[in-house]
């Protein structure tokens, strides 16, 4: 179990890190640009989506690193639980623009960070 949610936090922290820095750097123009994908920017300002990108890339860090660390490692689930509640606005934003298939896309996002939290807050916590 230890070993499947070091791996799922892993890939989740890349993810988000890879995401998160393309959108603190690249303009809305050319996210939107990206196609379909992309298009949720129309509905945010530039400012705001710069800042979802840096908390995209906070949220790996934090996924990571204090338990790596051995600093505050309560910090990984709430990170998961942050990249949930992240991911959920994401997917309504994504209904609302009836963008279902990536709808579905958020949800496994919203599954897998969920499982990283349970499973640090439960029965592989870092907290004695």
């Amino acid at each position: 179990m230890n070993l499947a949610l070091w791996i799922v936090a892993g890939l989740l922290a890349a993810a988000y890190l890879l995401g998160g820095v393309f959108k603190a750097v690249t303009p809305k123009e050319k996210i939107a640009a990206a196609g379909a994908s992309g298009r949720w920017v129309d509905d945010f300002s530039a400012g705001a989506v710069k800042a979802i990108g840096a908390v995209e890339v906070l949220a790996a860090a934090g996924l990571i690193l204090p338990a790596v660390l051995d600093i505050a490692p309560v910090l990984v689930p709430l990170a998961a639980l942050g990249l949930v509640i992240l991911m959920l606005g994401a997917a309504v934003t994504r209904f609302r623009r009836h963008e279902l298939k990536l709808v579905a896309v958020d949800l496994v996002y919203i599954l897998l960070a969920a499982f990283v939290a349970w499973g640090r807050f439960g029965p592989e916590s870092f907290i004695s």
